[in-house]
């Protein structure tokens, strides 16, 4: 089963994923940026953290892809994820 898993990946990889997600680097750059901001001042990441900071994935893809309505609905889905993190 890795293999399949591992070709899967590939295909997903090596297609140009850049014209919706923008260039690799630059968007792991804007997510880095976004993720260090939001860490500024933190000492213990939690579970509603995480859910934010992958909130922000979704707004960094946005900056630097193409308008993806999938970028729009994880980004909600995220923020729902937090809220429920949260409030317990």
């Amino acid at each position: 089963m890795p293999h399949r898993v591992l070709t899967e990946a590939f295909e997903l990889v090596s297609t140009d994923r850049a014209a919706v997600h923008g260039e690799p680097k630059e968007n792991h750059e804007n997510i880095a940026r976004l993720w260090d901001a939001y860490l500024h001042n933190v000492d213990h990441v939690t579970a509603h953290d995480v859910a934010n900071m992958m909130e922000l994935l979704k707004v960094a893809r946005r900056k630097s892809g193409t308008i993806n309505i999938d970028d729009y609905i994880d980004g909600a889905g995220y923020a729902a994820v937090a809220y429920e993190c949260i409030k317990e």
